[in-house]
């Protein structure tokens, strides 16, 4: 039996035994090369530093961007981790990943720390990274568009169970003439034949959309049309749809990717939707605070809604305990806690252990409220939730054909 004296002990050793599905990242395996991230220079030039970085110096984005890859990494290093103490979430991942993997850099010098990256063998590298996450796999995005991408595709060289793909749409839906003539189609009705090319030579999990806050479903504009489509389609091939909403997108076009802002987006839409499609299965996960208690209770009114992650500006440690909070208050078990959105590999470390020494402290303080209103828990009930939370809601919602 579970209780008082003995529960943090049961929580920290299901946490430390189970391994994570990550839900959605932006990584690649090896074998993609280019767009295969990993080391020091790509996770101090995450865009995230670039804009915390700009805000102290007296230098322009643009000016930052002329900068070779190094130049940038080193004046992010010298700006948040030498010149101060890297206090911000996104600057205390770098030093957490650093000390999981071994890396000395008690002397603040980066050339030290680069050493250590140039030596590590690739493959083992993947695995050890996994290992120090405790990941058994994550998702990719993967973009039918990117001519980049899709040389490895067209290759058929993915053999890596460690990465799965999805689907990423944005391009077709929100830019649909320009790439209604990069595909060669007089209508979108044309589309269903470039899916199942897509589908075929990737084999998504699902298809995933993101939209910014001025989404609504229904309206008059194509891009319900074009939604309506794909609805059809992942109907038909029993998939879901991923979407992520709330993005604003290049509000500083001189920061580039760290341009993108939040925005507060229209929940009657996600109810449309799955009022209107109840044969379509939906991931959600909306980007703004403000959102988050009306998708829950709209959560509570549709099975076909499943709602995940704190992502991007809501991935901080006082904003993932709160809305795990409200959701456990709201949902039960029956969300997905959490998704890493990682772009460079070694940032799995650091964005699944902070959020897991959340996760673990609203746990222990819901378990501790039901043992003390009386509930008998035993361990095998904490690992049997902790598993719904990391793996059972998605690999159930993925996979079931209901």
């Amino acid at each position: 039996m579970v209780d008082k004296r003995n529960l943090e002990e049961k929580i920290n050793k299901v946490l430390e035994k189970i391994k994570i599905i990550d839900i959605h990242t932006h990584l690649f395996p090896p074998s993609f090369k280019d767009l295969f991230l990993y080391g020091i220079d790509y996770l101090l030039t995450y865009h995230y530093l670039i804009a915390e970085t700009v805000r102290y110096l007296p230098i322009s984005p643009d000016d930052f961007y002329n900068l070779s890859l190094k130049e940038q990494a080193e004046l992010v290093w010298k700006t948040l981790f030498v010149d101060r103490s890297p206090i911000s979430e996104s600057a205390r991942g770098i030093v957490t990943i650093l000390t999981e993997v071994g890396v000395d850099f008690e002397k603040k010098d980066l050339s030290l720390i680069r050493a250590y990256f140039d030596k590590i063998d690739m493959e083992s590298y993947v695995d050890l990274i996994f290992e120090k996450a405790k990941i058994d796999y994550v998702v990719m995005t993967n973009d039918p568009l990117d001519e980049n991408e899709m040389k490895y595709w067209k290759c058929n060289i993915f053999k890596d169970k460690r990465f799965r793909p999805s689907l990423r749409l944005d391009r077709l839906i929100n830019d649909w003439e320009n790439i209604r003539e990069y595909l060669k189609v007089k209508d979108y009705k044309e589309i269903k034949d470039h899916l199942d090319k897509w589908f075929l030579m990737i084999e998504p999990l699902y298809i995933a959309l993101s939209f910014p806050p001025d989404f609504r479903y229904p309206d008059d504009m194509l891009r319900s049309r074009l939604l309506e489509e794909i609805m059809l389609y992942a109907e038909e091939r029993k998939v879901p749809i991923a979407l992520m909403i709330g993005a604003k997108r290049s509000v500083n076009p001189s920061l580039r990717l760290a341009g993108d802002s939040v925005g507060k987006s229209n929940i009657e839409s996600i109810e449309n939707l799955c009022r209107s499609f109840p044969n379509n299965k939906f991931m959600v996960t909306m980007l703004s605070r403000e959102n988050q208690h009306e998708l829950c209770v709209t959560a509570r009114k549709f099975k076909n809604l499943m709602i995940f992650g704190c992502w991007w500006f809501l991935n901080t440690p006082s904003l993932i305990e709160e809305i795990t909070k409200m959701r456990l208050e709201l949902l039960g078990f029956s969300f997905i806690p959490q998704h890493s959105d990682a772009r460079v590999l070694e940032q799995l470390i650091y964005k699944w252990k902070h959020s897991k020494e959340i996760i673990k402290k609203v746990l222990y303080d819901k378990y501790l409220a039901l043992i003390r209103s009386g509930w008998t828990l035993k361990e095998e009930d904490i690992e049997r939730d902790i598993t719904q939370l990391f793996r059972k809601n998605f690999e159930d919602f993925i996979f079931s054909k209901q």
